[in-house]
């Protein structure tokens, strides 16, 4: 019961601090127990200045002789700290953390852990993470655990307060069956708790994380998997057939060979429809792997099973881009078919609602448009969800409460990695499309600093001779990038800004539209004075961007300046090149997106992303673009580059109980939680045995804490 007290409750925690803490997100002891620490300082293998070997990273204590705050350029300022030990001096660098001249003080004891360098006669350290030690340099042999701070919470207040929580909760129940400690050889969670906070060695602190860890993802499993059962229970499913006339005739009207990934997927997605047991699977398909034309099978089984299926996309160009990629397959298995937007008039929209209600209609494609109240379906079986993660969670249950219990295929064109997307998604069957249809066309993808980017703009210009369309997209004004926490003396603000990355147009909406504007009439005047330029962006009026979009693709616009509305969907044959402004701002994935509306007819691709970065970091990611065109790879390597808690977001339901899970390194550990879970519910689905009740209980708790705290 001590887990669940406020952090009242604690020796030390002030109204003030239990303040902070909130901000922290920890309201209760359970929630502060789960601030984990960032980062440790081992003591126990601490360096000389002297002893510390150059282009090594080493952790180091001593004491500050000096501290110089210099400004060597209008936007820059630097703070140089010089320490000392025994055995020699060490020139500390902050770039931009000017507040550490003033909490930084000579005299002080301090610890520093970074990479050294030798230059200028001394040896040296930029922008390492910089630790206070109050009291002066711990004893050796001691591990400092590293918090996240919040004002006016202090390290050593944060360690002290930390301390008081443990000893409240030492000797708590453990929720994980001991026949699950055993397989793994796993710690018991009171000291998990403890050597995650207080490691006497680095190998503690490991399996202290491994035990946690495990524990969070087995939990996250369990309530998905519980999830889904729940949407069955008191109504009855649809086995769907699966070797029905409209199926067969769909099959000999597709003009092309389906991949062996699409064969795949088509047989996996047709075997979940069969199932007595509501579906919930989903599709997850590199760039230009053809998700829709397998998606089709699963609209000619409902139609074979006397049912209906309505298909719903984010936006209304990729509404209408189904219906006519898709029309002509359905008109050829004999199944009907129509579109719903917000567009549409109100004759065309009475007509559809009105066989669609009746029956008469088998498929409908829409937007959010089909979540309206009086679209009714005679028997809807089956709902398609395109693009799922643009849809929020009540967005998706509208859709599938469209029918009594409707089978649910998720469609998504982020390349997501199975272990996150176990992580993520484990009540769902899951079917890869990896491989791009025989016969694509190659696409390339070029780096350019913005001072060189006229390269760019002359394979745009070689392309609009030859009479193929060019994109650009820009982000149009730039992202605001907070400044780090005064409190934070960790050096980590530059590698935190690298993280706000634009991932759509809703990252954007403080743009003023005379941006975009500006930025479409320099190009039209100055760069492509003799083509014809459009503008298409996030804040325009729906008609207004589906007329610029199809003005782009019956060829009456060359050049279409755009943001990120453009990333899925657009299918236009003759567009050939891209040229990304600011390529450095937009996530991976996102640039990955984006490239794959290049290259979609028979024509070779090129896509030119100009950053003026100087960040190695920002550089190696863009490089990463240019080795490899496979969606899935460069997922791997984007999340290999984040730190544990900017890889699940809290975007996604239930992610923000994922403190410690990394799913690049932890993709064992996943497997088997998702494993684990699946047997345990198998055997008991409502966690009633005596065995499986501490899960449930914890389970509850955790998730009630998230919805809490994401104030669901």
């Amino acid at each position: 019961m001590a887990l669940d007290a406020p952090v009242t409750a604690v020796a030390g925690v002030s109204p003030k601090r239990a303040q902070a803490l909130r901000k922290l997100g920890a309201a209760t002891v359970r929630e502060l127990l789960s601030l984990y620490p960032r980062r440790y300082l081992d003591m126990s293998a601490l360096c000389t200045v002297a002893g510390a070997p150059i282009g090594a990273s080493c952790t180091l204590c001593g004491r500050i002789h000096e501290v110089k705050l210099k400004k060597p350029r209008c936007n820059l300022s630097l703070t140089e700290v010089t320490l000392v030990d025994d055995t020699g001096t060490l020139i500390v660098t902050a770039f931009r953390q000017p507040w550490l001249a003033d909490s930084l003080k000579p005299g002080m004891a301090v610890a520093v852990s970074g990479k050294v360098e030798f230059n200028y006669g001394f040896k040296r350290m930029t922008n390492p993470f910089i630790e206070v030690l109050e009291g002066g340099a711990p004893a050796s042999g001691v591990i400092l655990p590293v918090y996240p701070l919040a004002a006016p919470l202090k390290a050593g207040i944060m360690r002290r307060i930390q301390e008081s929580a443990l000893a409240m909760v030492r000797g708590v129940a453990d929720p994980l069956p001991l026949a699950l400690r055993a397989k793994y050889s796993l710690m018991s969670k009171g000291s998990a708790l403890a050597c995650i906070h207080r490691p006497r060695t680095m190998e503690e602190q490991r399996q202290a994380r491994r035990r946690l860890a495990y524990e969070e993802v087995l939990l996250l499993e369990l309530r998905l998997m519980q999830e889904s059962l729940q949407r069955e229970q008191g109504c009855d499913s649809t086995a769907h057939r699966i070797d029905g006339p409209a199926l067969a005739a769909l099959e000999q009207a597709v003009p092309f060979t389906l991949t062996e990934d699409q064969r795949k997927a088509k047989g996996e997605i047709l075997d979940a429809l069969a199932s007595p047991h509501a579906a919930n699977h989903m599709l997850l398909g590199d760039v230009g792997t053809g998700k829709t034309a397998v998606a089709a099978f699963a609209l000619a089984a409902a139609a074979d099973s006397g049912g209906q299926a309505l298909f719903m996309a984010p936006t209304e160009i990729l509404a209408r881009q189904h219906g006519r990629s898709l029309g002509p397959l359905l008109d050829a298995a004999g199944v009907s078919w129509g579109i719903l937007t917000g567009a549409t008039d109100a004759a065309e929209r009475e007509r559809l609602l009105e066989r669609l209600a009746s029956g008469d209609l088998a498929v409908l494609f829409g937007t959010h448009a089909l979540l309206e109240p009086d679209v009714r379906c005679a028997r809807c079986t089956l709902a398609v969800i395109d693009e799922q993660q643009r849809f929020g969670v009540g967005q998706r249950q509208g859709l599938l409460e469209k029918g009594e219990c409707p089978d649910a295929l998720y469609l998504t064109a982020t390349p997501i990695p199975r272990t996150l997307a176990l992580a993520l998604y484990g009540n769902l069957t899951l079917s890869y499309l990896t491989q791009r249809p025989h016969g694509t066309p190659p696409r390339e993808t070029f780096v350019h600093d913005s001072a060189a980017k006229g390269a760019a703009y002359d394979a745009a210009k070689e392309a609009l001779a030859r009479g193929e369309q060019v994109y650009v997209v820009c982000p149009l004004v730039g992202v605001k990038r907070p400044e780090p926490d005064g409190d934070d003396a960790s050096g980590e603000g530059d590698a935190f800004c690298e993280a706000i990355e634009i991932e759509d147009d809703g990252d954007m909406e403080q743009a003023p539209l005379a941006a975009a504007e500006n930025e479409a009439a320099f190009l039209a005047a100055k760069v492509f004075p003799d083509h014809r330029v459009g503008l298409v962006h996030g804040k325009m009026p729906a008609d207004r961007k589906q007329q610029v979009m199809e003005g782009f693709r019956a060829g009456d616009i060359d050049v279409l300046v755009a943001t990120t509305v453009i990333e899925v969907g657009v299918d236009v044959p003759a567009a050939t090149v891209m040229i990304v402004e600011d390529a450095d701002r937009f996530g991976l994935a996102q640039l990955h997106q984006l490239r794959g509306r290049v290259g979609r007819g028979e024509r070779p691709g090129q896509v030119h992303l100009v950053s003026g970065t100087r960040k190695q970091a920002a550089l190696d990611r863009l490089e990463a673009m240019t080795r490899t065109d496979d969606g899935f790879e460069l997922a791997s390597f984007d999340l290999g580059l984040r730190r544990e808690g900017d890889i699940l977001g809290n975007r996604q339901h239930g992610a923000s109980a994922l403190k410690l899970v990394n799913v690049v390194r932890d993709r064992g550990l996943i497997g088997a939680a998702w494993e684990d879970a699946r047997a345990i519910i198998a055997e008991d689905p409502l966690l009633e045995s005596e065995a499986y009740r501490p899960l449930a209980r914890e389970a509850a708790l955790v998730y009630r804490s998230v919805q809490d705290s994401s104030g669901g």
